[in-house]
C-alpha cells in the first residue's frame, strides 16, 4: 500500500496516456497507423520513466521530452505520450529544479517551430494551438514553482521549531543544572564535613548548613519551574545571596564591583547569576579553597564577571558546568573563558554584552 501511495500519480498519468494511445489508435481507421511498433515502444518507456522521477526529476523529463520528438514526427496516430511530458515538467519544478524545466519548455516549443518549418506536409499545429501549448507548459513548470516553494517553507517552519525545541531544552536543561547542582553541591560538602567532625557542635552546624541549602534548592527550584512557565528570573540581586549560601561551606566570598551598577536587561542578569553560582559550586566541590572573589565590572557597552579562587588551581573541572556557562554567554553574543591562575587558584571569567 505505501507503494501504491508512493506512485499514484505515476500510475494515473501512466494508465491515462496508455489507454488514451490505444483510443486513439482504435478511433483512427481511416488510414493504417505509421511506425505503430515504433510509437508503442516509445509509448512505453517515457510511462516506465515516470517511476524514476523521485529520483532523477529533471533527466525523466528531458527522457521524456526525447520520446515525444521522435514519437509525434515519425508515427501515427497521435497519443497521449504529450501529458506525461507535461507531468514530469511540473514534477521537476516542484522538486527544485525550475530553471532546468523552464529551458526544457524552450527546447520542446523551440523543436515544434523547427518541425513546422521544415514540414513538408504543411503546418500541424497553428498559431492558437503553439501559443495554447506554450502558455500549458510555463503554467505547469509555474505550478510546479509554486509547490516546491511552498514545501520548502513549510520544511523551513519545522526545522526552526526543531531548532527552537531543542534550544528550549537546553534552556532547562542549563536551568536544572544550575540550581539543583550549586545546592547538592553544597549539601554534599556539608554532609562530608558532618561525617568527619567530631564535635556535636559542629555536625550540628553542617546539618543546619544542609538543611538552608536544600530550603534553597527548593526555593530556586520553585521559582525556576515558575520561569519556565514566563516568570521572573533570579539576577544580580541575589549574587549576595549566593554568596552567603557558599560562606555556610566554610569559604569566604568577598563581592567587589567595578564601575556604577545598574540595572541591566533581565537575559544578561540572568546569565551573569548563572555564571557565578556555577562557578561558586565548582569552587565548593572542586578547589578545595578557603577564599573566593566574585567581581562584577559595569562597563559601557558589556557586563564582566569574574571569580578568582585560592584553590589547587589545574584544569577547568569535567561536567556541564563550565560547557552551560558558555552556551549562556555565547547566546547573549559574550564568552566565558576559565583558566587556572599563575600563583595558584583559578579564575572564571564572563563577558556579556549589554544592548
Amino acid at each position: 500500500m505505501s507503494w501504491l501511495r508512493r506512485y499514484a500519480a505515476e500510475l494515473a498519468v501512466t494508465v491515462t496516456v496508455l489507454v488514451g494511445t490505444l483510443f486513439a489508435v482504435l478511433s483512427d481507421r481511416a488510414d493504417p497507423p505509421h511506425h505503430a511498433v515504433l510509437g508503442w515502444v516509445l509509448t512505453v518507456l517515457c510511462c516506465a520513466a515516470l517511476f524514476f522521477r523521485h529520483r532523477y526529476p529533471l533527466s525523466v523529463a528531458g527522457f521524456a521530452l526525447a520520446c515525444c520528438a521522435l514519437y509525434y514526427p515519425l508515427t501515427d496516430p497521435d497519443g497521449l505520450v504529450l501529458l506525461a511530458f507535461a507531468y514530469t515538467l511540473y514534477a521537476a519544478a516542484a522538486a527544485g529544479r525550475i530553471r532546468g524545466a523552464a529551458l526544457l519548455v524552450v527546447a520542446a516549443m523551440a523543436g515544434v517551430v523547427v518541425g513546422e518549418v521544415s514540414s513538408r506536409t504543411g503546418r500541424h499545429v497553428d498559431n492558437f494551438a503553439f501559443f495554447l501549448m506554450t502558455g500549458w507548459f510555463v503554467a505547469l513548470v509555474a505550478g510546479g514553482a509554486v509547490a516546491h516553494y511552498r514545501a520548502e517553507a513549510e520544511r523551513t517552519k519545522e526545522a526552526e521549531a526543531r531548532a527552537r525545541a531543542t534550544d528550549e531544552r537546553l534552556r532547562i536543561a542549563r536551568e536544572l543544572h544550575d540550581v539543583l547542582g550549586h545546592h547538592l553541591a553544597l549539601i554534599n560538602v556539608q554532609a562530608g564535613a558532618a561525617l568527619h567532625r567530631r564535635d556535636p557542635a559542629q555536625s550540628e552546624e553542617a546539618l543546619s548548613a544542609i538543611k538552608d541549602a536544600s530550603k534553597t534548592a527548593l526555593r530556586e527550584l520553585r521559582a525556576t519551574l515558575g520561569m519556565l512557565r514566563q516568570g521572573d528570573r533570579p539576577g544580580l540581586d541575589r549574587v549576595a545571596e549566593l554568596a552567603e549560601s557558599v560562606g555556610a561551606s566554610g569559604l569566604t566570598v568577598r563581592t567587589e564591583i567595578d564601575g556604577v551598577a545598574r540595572d541591566l536587561p533581565p537575559d544578561v542578569e540572568h546569565a551573569a547569576f548563572r555564571v557565578v553560582q556555577e562557578a561558586l559550586t565548582n569552587v565548593a566541590k572542586h578547589a578545595a579553597a578557603k577564599s573566593v572573589v566574585v567581581r562584577l565590572g559595569y562597563g559601557a557597552d558589556e557586563l564582566s564577571v569574574q571569580v578568582d579562587d585560592d584553590g589547587r588551581g589545574g584544569a577547568a573541572p569535567p561536567g556541564n558546568g563550565i560547557r552551560g556557562m558558555a552556551e549562556r554567554a555565547r547566546a547573549l553574543g559574550g564568552e566565558v573563558t576559565a583558566a587556572p591562575l599563575e600563583n595558584g587558584g583559578f579564575r572564571v571569567r564572563a563577558r556579556l554584552p549589554v544592548r
